[in-house]
């Protein structure tokens, strides 16, 4: 309790302090529990903004550990001590040479332990992300396009997204492991309209329909995977926590690669068209002998407070001998 009313103090001393300074005080006295005081005087102001910097979360540690040991032995600062003597033989950041402050550009006060009330580096820390993109594949290393395939699809409208709960463990200064888990949504859509899927006991076959009195209007296969990641990560900015695109902060740049699991929950096809002006939907819910694993390589890609991200699945989309041979892909940024 006695903690956290210095703590208390400090506060209210350094606002009182500045307000001393306006008013032209130069001491403020702050009156602690029954019989405790704290007297606060300052003889130049220009210490207020060294003050500013100083860890009085330390001093006052070490003020309480003597008390609560009964130890009388503090004693009074030298008549040649300063402030700036002070700050240098206890904080590294402090630079005597310069009578100037290191700027630190690590995020510590994110890491502030209230419950017991010490200034730490957290090795990990928590953030929910998404990734919003789009997708496509690769057919022995070339898109279907080239060879007009009926399962070629578009760009737009194929898109891909995921929902991560990202653990950031920092390894070094500079060097982070972020291992994540959650879900993720494939959507491909066909380049032909009037393309529908139909499986059979020796794999799925893609047809175009040309029924004259059919209005087509979009054809596509969707998957959901629950997935899970682990990417090395080197941040030049040295942040703590993950960055995001609303965030004020953000390294200059930060580059990872790493492996990714993902295994099927569900998967179905989806032909949308117009017959006399009405719409329908043919959906089926089905494997469609699509792989219930996936696993690939991630790269991470990050400058200031955008992450951009690239997913390539080193398995095949299909099950062996039961569809094209195609390698799914997925890029677009990280929110």
């Amino acid at each position: 309790m006695i903690r956290k009313l210095f703590f208390i103090v400090l506060i209210s001393t350094v606002c009182l302090s500045t307000k001393a300074q306006e008013s032209k005080r130069d001491t403020v006295k702050v009156s602690l529990a029954k019989t405790s005081e704290v007297i606060f005087t300052i003889k130049d102001r220009s210490d207020l903004e060294i003050l500013k910097h100083y860890d009085f979360q330390s001093m006052f540690q070490d003020i309480l550990l003597k008390l609560e040991k009964a130890d009388t032995t503090l004693q009074p600062q030298a008549e040649g001590d300063t402030t700036e003597t002070i700050l240098a033989e206890t904080d590294e950041n402090w630079d005597a040479d310069h009578h100037a402050y290191h700027e630190d550009d690590d995020d510590d006060y994110q890491d502030w332990d209230w419950d017991n009330n010490r200034n730490h580096r957290r090795r990990t820390s928590q953030s929910f992300n998404f990734d919003l993109g789009t997708n496509n594949y690769l057919e022995n290393g070339k898109f279907p396009d080239a060879e007009d395939a009926n399962y070629s699809v578009r760009p737009w409208g194929s898109w891909y997204f995921a929902l991560n709960s990202t653990q950031r463990t920092r390894l070094a200064k500079n060097f982070f492991l972020e291992w994540a888990g959650g879900m993720s949504w494939y959507a491909f859509k066909f380049q032909k309209d009037n393309i529908l899927i139909v499986k059979d006991e020796t794999g799925v076959s893609f047809e175009q329909l040309n029924d004259p009195n059919v209005d087509y209007i979009k054809s596509k296969l969707g998957a959901c995977y629950v997935t899970a990641s682990i990417v090395p990560v080197l941040d030049f900015g040295g942040h703590s926590r993950k960055s995001r695109m609303w965030d004020s902060y953000g390294s200059n740049f930060r580059i990872g690669i790493g492996p990714y699991i993902g295994y099927r929950i569900s998967s179905r096809s989806k032909l949308v068209y117009e017959v006399d002006g009405e719409k329908e939907k043919d959906k089926n819910i089905d494997s469609l002998y699509l792989n219930g694993f996936r696993y690939g390589a991630r790269l991470q890609l990050g400058i200031r407070s955008t992450d951009f991200f690239f997913n390539y699945d080193l398995n095949e989309l299909f099950a062996t001998g039961k569809g094209p041979k195609l390698n799914a892909f997925s890029f677009g940024i990280i929110f």
